[in-house]
């Protein structure tokens, strides 16, 4: 049965990492290994539980006599549902982030980047883009951010060519203003909740590889690009004339939304309740604040006709349900013994060398799935000493070196697959014109942080 479960999973990471090819959604994939998963072993759960939850059952049992039932219902109260719950929590913090972006946009407090990026040359626009780009991603959620922004891009930019390498550049600052936060990419808060980082270490040696990840790439990128770009720029965005809010009040909601996700951090160290809460928190402040500013047209008929990207709602549903099956997925391989064997066998071949195990999981990611590697790489190990110790190198690598290298291909991230399927781009295309110049920009950034690692 765990030789099934093995291969369940293999063949899901295939599919996964051909999804492009095969035309099946990753996150239909990604919820049918987690939860066939879940079966297999609850199938055989005696088995399971015997080997490596022996003392707990029996404890558990008391003067209950052994049976299936018991098995199942110790596997479900004691095993199963401390899965669900870790899952349900990065999903809850997903959910609350995404729909603090959905109300920041409906309400035009993005709308600011238009008035920035106001020219035809090439260079203004591109830094502009990608620095709003890596900013916000840091502080809300890269995959949002990321969807928001390629829509923006699509409406000023009339040469798909330019649009191709203007968007990937945008790929590759979500990814990295993402990664060097805990609230900006699932990875970086599953390593907050685990204890395995906490919030200030993680951006302080971060932030300058990501940073150094970012600009090297979009420089060599802004070189291929004309002086003047084809621009066409049209009237303020329609939103159904479901907002009215001036400048202050947009200033306002955008304050109130990006600086109640800041203060989550310190939410988390004073209560020690999870993060998510405080996400929550921040979106029903938020939304109280959207309320009070739109009260006059909380009833009118024109609040029907929101204006809300497809690819925004699409798209954030498919990662909320994908995230949920892969770790559910995590759960099952985490208990059936599996990762523990081959944690011990990655730890032998590559002689305990983080950074070998960092470069072929940013390999890797780009191919597969960037959350996908980096999850089954933070299930591999424990929290322990050495390089495995809060704030280890092991863990800042791995963020690291999934985010960026998940950009080394289109298929390595969920907004660079939207990016083809939206612009048509050819995976070959990309591989010629893209995927050297993020190399360098994700060399020069393991560099960075490998001198960090050293010298801080």
């Amino acid at each position: 049965m765990t030789l099934i479960i093995v291969l369940l999973l293999i063949f899901g990471y295939l599919l996964i990492a051909t999804g492009h090819l095969t035309g099946v959604n990753k996150a239909a994939i990604a919820m049918f290994i987690g939860t066939v998963g879940w079966v297999v072993y609850i199938g055989w759960g005696t088995d399971f539980v015997m080997k490596l939850h022996a003392e707990e059952y029996l404890a558990w049992l008391g003067d209950s006599t052994h049976s299936s039932d018991n098995v199942k219902s110790f596997i479900y109260d004691n095993i199963f549902l401390k899965y669900v719950g870790k899952a349900a929590s990065i999903v809850m913090f997903l959910v609350a982030t995404m729909s603090i972006v959905e109300i920041l946009n409906n309400n035009g407090c993005f709308d600011f980047i238009n008035e920035w990026i106001r020219t035809r040359n090439s260079k203004r626009l591109l830094w502009t883009l990608t620095l709003a780009t890596f900013l916000i991603s840091a502080n809300l959620d890269n995959l949002t951010t990321a969807t928001l922004m390629l829509v923006i891009m699509r409406g000023i930019v009339n040469s798909r060519q330019q649009r191709m390498l203007i968007g990937s550049a945008i790929v590759l600052a979500a990814n990295a203003g993402g990664s060097f936060t805990v609230i900006g990419d699932p990875i970086g808060l599953i390593l907050w909740e685990d204890g395995a980082v906490t919030p200030t270490t993680f951006s302080a040696y971060l932030a300058l590889p990501a940073l150094t990840a970012w600009v090297v790439t979009t420089a060599l990128v802004n070189r291929q690009l004309p002086e003047r770009l084809d621009i066409e720029w049209g009237g303020a965005p329609y939103r159904g004339n479901d907002t009215r809010l001036n400048r202050w009040q947009r200033l306002l909601m955008l304050v109130v939304g990006i600086g109640g996700m800041w203060f989550i951090p310190t939410f988390h160290t004073i209560t020690h309740l999870s993060p998510f809460l405080g996400a929550l928190c921040v979106l029903s402040v938020l939304w109280v604040v959207n309320e009070a500013f739109n009260r006059k047209l909380m009833q009118a008929d024109q609040m029907a006709q929101r204006r809300i990207p497809r690819a925004l709602q699409y798209g954030a549903i498919q990662q909320i349900l994908f995230t949920m099956g892969i770790m559910l997925a995590m759960g099952v391989l985490t208990e059936s013994g599996v990762l523990g064997d081959i944690a011990d066998w990655i730890i032998h071949f590559l002689n305990g060398n983080v950074w070998a195990i960092g470069l072929c999981s940013g390999v890797l990611s780009s191919v597969v799935d960037t959350f996908t590697v980096a999850m089954t790489n933070v299930s591999f190990f424990p929290v322990a000493s050495g390089h495995f110790d809060i704030n280890g190198p092991y863990w800042l690598i791995i963020a690291f070196s999934t985010a960026i290298g998940g950009t080394l291909l289109p298929v390595g991230s969920t907004s660079g697959v939207a990016l083809m399927n939206t612009e048509r781009m050819h995976f070959v295309w990309y591989l010629r014109h893209l995927t050297p110049k993020v190399l360098l920009g994700f060399a020069a950034g393991m560099l960075v942080l490998y001198l960090e690692t050293i010298f801080m």
